[in-house]
């Protein structure tokens, strides 16, 4: 389990995408890579004196992983694709809308651009440092269309942090596994155990 919760972590990271479920068998040879590297962190993170050698997941592992079954996308999320950059990580995902908002409406016109499936794509600076991550969604896109900041912090604050507090457009968590560094590069995600 603590193998999903360094998935999650990751994840995390890289935009706050998933919830923890029972891992399934690995589809593909790069899913399967990253779940050999997820269990090399949680047996690494248990040595009294963690390898502080980085490891290194590519977008290809860590897209293969999300989408093969082994992590739960939360309602509504029907597929996600993450490609990193130095320091950045771009999330494009396909979203419904009306499965996250169920059951709670808003008069509020700015919560209105949230109905609907659109495709979604989100840029955020990601990092981890000293035991913590850090994410800053720098912009939010519906269908090609940017959304307007206060938009977005409406839609953060009465849809997603009632279900998840630590969700934000500036996020702030303790990462697993005695991770000490996350840095997203250029398709890939390198971390330190310490």
């Amino acid at each position: 389990m603590r193998a999903v919760r360094t998935a999650v972590a990751i994840a995390a990271l890289a935009l706050f995408i998933g919830v923890p479920c029972p891992l399934l068998p690995a589809a593909n040879p790069a899913a399967q890579s990253m779940e050999r590297k997820l269990e090399h962190i949680e047996r690494n993170a248990d040595a009294p004196a963690p390898d502080s050698r980085p490891t290194v997941m590519t977008e290809e592992e860590v897209n293969a992983y999300l989408n093969s079954g082994a992590v739960e996308l939360p309602k509504g999320v029907q597929r996600v694709r993450l490609e990193g950059q130095p320091g950045v990580v771009t999330a494009h995902t396909r979203v419904d809308f009306d499965q996250i908002t169920q059951g709670s409406r808003s008069i509020n016109p700015l919560l209105s651009l949230f109905s609907g499936v659109h495709d979604v794509e989100v840029v955020a600076h990601a990092r981890g440092e000293h035991g913590m991550g850090y994410v800053h969604a720098d912009h939010v896109f519906l269908d090609g269309v940017e959304v307007p900041q206060m938009a977005l912090q409406f839609f953060v604050d009465r849809y997603l942090k009632p279900k998840n507090p630590q969700i934000g457009i500036d996020s702030r968590f303790q990462m697993p596994d005695r991770i000490d560094n996350a840095v997203v590069g250029q398709h890939q995600l390198s971390i330190i155990q310490k």
